[in-house]
């Protein structure tokens, strides 16, 4: 039996951070432990973020909940809104848009 993949929390260049997971227990799709994946969990951004909150679970603590289903365009899109990512993980299918040196 496969256990899910926690994913490490991302860090973009400009310090923003969120967790993006993606299984059976998590609100992404497919619902399942392996992707690729269209949609997934993302959760506990540092800052209150306008790309997301069109999916959040609970608007009135932005940074202290869930964002389900959040398509895999969008997740870019908020990663490459804060400078790329610095360090962290992805799911599987989900474009992983890394901070340029300068």
């Amino acid at each position: 039996m496969r256990s899910a993949k926690v994913n490490k929390t991302i860090t973009c260049a400009d310090g923003f951070t969120m967790s993006v997971q993606a299984s059976s227990s998590a609100y992404s799709t497919p619902r399942q432990d392996v992707g690729p994946y269209t949609e997934a969990e993302v959760g506990y951004p540092s800052e209150e973020e306008s790309l997301l909150m069109g999916y959040v679970e609970d608007a009135s603590r932005p940074t202290d909940t869930v964002y389900p289903y959040v398509p895999s365009t969008v997740i870019s899109l908020v990663c490459a809104k804060h400078g790329g990512i610095v360090e962290g993980e992805l799911p599987e299918g989900i474009p992983y848009l890394i901070a340029s040196s300068r």
